[in-house]
């Protein structure tokens, strides 16, 4: 992710904005050109200020502002991310919207990222088989089974009840996991579906192997072993996190899921023109420059030069202010080798 500026005033601009608070002109999200544009009333569309000037109109889920993407005038209906929908809640009920929205927020910078990296993958409408699609999901009201966040075959499910803090906390917790966020579900659920399209379907089963070990494990079992036992005392040594442990899968979705969240932050890094150089350090280990674009990024130790510096700078603040740190992991060279998979997976598929 990256800031943007206002075409109209210069004003700096964040990608959720829908108003430049400066000089008032409305905002909308341009996805074939990965820019944020201030829009100018004409007829009854609007009028983007950026690039070649396009004639566009927002997404039918800003009226609900659930969304800030834009489409052409000629077609109008839904944009390139809310396509990705199959279900939502009932938004009429307690607190749903609010909930919808914040998932919708996680969602739409996760599509910003496949649009980035060039894997943008067809909708279920597109492929009704293996398609992408999300569906939201609320508990039962009757006190049924909670619904999951999962993965199957294209469709993502996600939990209605985790856009709520206190919820999310309480799994978080329950499952001894040292971060748990909206994003951090859509990019690992969006790891199986890669898995599917990039590494089985893309000949790349025996590497995946060599790296992970053998996917053919009994998955069912694997994770129910895992949730009595627990991971091995070890796991640090060789994972990027406990819950990496309970399947090749799951440790390949995982790492798929750390290596966007590198990315997406490296590009902010960059985009604010990132520097550390503390003068504790005598060796130089901490200092970096982040003045790149991760999604170019020839290798994984270019991520990993700027990603350390970075991530101990902002664990440091973050202790300041008595809060967690917001990077609490730390990367073993296995770990690293897998992240150098996935890495090397993207730039194969882009």
């Amino acid at each position: 992710m990256r800031l943007f500026r206002c075409q109209a005033c210069g004003q700096v601009l964040h990608f959720e904005n829908t108003r430049c608070e400066q000089c008032g002109h409305a905002l909308g999200f341009l996805p074939d050109r990965g820019v944020l544009t201030a829009l100018e009333p004409e007829a009854d569309a609007f009028r983007a200020l950026a690039g070649d000037r396009p004639l566009v109109r927002l997404c039918d889920n800003a009226a609900q502002e659930a969304c800030n993407w834009l489409v052409p005038a000629e077609t109008g209906g839904l944009c390139r991310s809310c396509r990705y929908n199959r279900t939502i809640p009932d938004l009429g009920a307690p607190g749903a919207l609010a909930a919808w929205q914040r998932w919708e927020g996680a969602k739409h910078r996760f599509t910003y990222s496949l649009l980035r990296l060039g894997l943008a993958v067809p909708d279920r409408t597109e492929d009704p088989a293996a398609g992408l699609g999300f569906e939201i999901l609320a508990d039962p009201p009757d006190g049924g089974p909670k619904v999951l966040t999962g993965h199957a075959d294209g469709l993502i499910t996600l939990a209605l009840a985790e856009a709520d803090d206190a919820e999310r906390e309480r799994r978080r917790t329950a499952f001894g996991e040292p971060y748990r966020t909206l994003l951090g579900h859509v990019r690992h659920e969006s790891g199986h579906l890669f898995w599917d399209r990039l590494v089985r379907d893309g000949g790349r089963l025996e590497a995946f192997r060599a790296v992970f070990g053998d996917e053919s494990a009994d998955y069912g079992e694997a994770l129910q072993r895992h949730h009595e036992q627990g991971p091995p005392a070890d796991w640090p040594a060789a994972f990027v996190s406990s819950y990496a442990t309970a399947h090749p899968w799951e440790d390949f979705a995982e790492s798929w899921a750390h290596w966007m969240h590198m990315t997406d932050t490296l590009e902010m890094a960059s985009s604010l023109e990132f520097s550390v150089s503390p003068r504790a350090d005598r060796t130089g280990v901490l200092e970096a420059a982040i003045s790149f674009d991760p999604y170019a990024a020839p290798d994984i130790a270019t991520l990993l030069d700027a990603w350390v510096p970075l991530t101990h700078a902002v664990n440091s603040l973050n202790r300041c202010m008595g809060s967690p740190d917001l990077y609490p992991f730390v990367l073993s060279a296995p770990a690293v080798e897998k992240l150098g998979f996935v890495h090397d997976l993207v730039r194969a598929a882009r």
